[in-house]
């Protein structure tokens, strides 16, 4: 069972101890979507959504899902996040749909990277989109969401090729 790093002695799992690796600058950016039909679209960008504010409303919500990220998912670290960036791509997809493409950004110093509370804040951005304009539509798709990059840790650097 040694070479499973989330597994004892017993096989069970365990949070990996990181408490022997150096801490370095660490960032990880990921992607999401979600695409809405041309009445959700409008109604964002024009801010005529009854429950306010979708953009803004989802850039806090990815914010806070990303400080977070260690109380949902089980074998993260809970970490000291020093920044998170949200930031958002209108795209014309077919049919008179449009994909809002998320982008996450989060940074930390510390001895274990970063990658899924950038993920958990762009997912989580996505859904609050969704839960914000489901009145009008819900056949609205969510992803795919994927990691665009990382940098620092023992690792290296990951830079996906699109």
């Amino acid at each position: 069972m040694s070479e499973f790093t989330h597994f004892n002695d017993q096989g069970r799992a365990k949070m990996v101890d990181v408490s022997d690796k150096q801490e370095t600058a660490r960032l990880a950016k990921a992607c999401s979507s979600i695409r809405v039909n041309e009445e959700i679209y409008q109604k964002i960008i024009n801010d005529e959504m009854k429950k306010g504010d979708v953009l803004a409303v989802a850039q806090v919500a990815g914010i806070m899902a990303a400080k977070q990220t260690s109380m949902v998912i089980p074998m993260c670290h809970p970490i000291p996040i020093s920044g998170v960036d949200i930031s958002f791509e209108w795209k014309e997809s077919e049919n008179h749909e449009f994909d809002l493409m998320i982008y996450a950004t989060v940074k930390t110093k510390g001895s274990t990277g970063v990658e899924m509370e950038a993920l958990t804040a762009a997912s989580m951005t996505a859904l609050t989109v969704y839960d914000m304009c489901k009145a009008v539509d819900k056949g609205m798709v969510i992803g795919p969401t994927y990691l665009l990059e990382k940098s620092g840790g023992k690792n290296g650097d990951f830079k996906r090729m699109l």
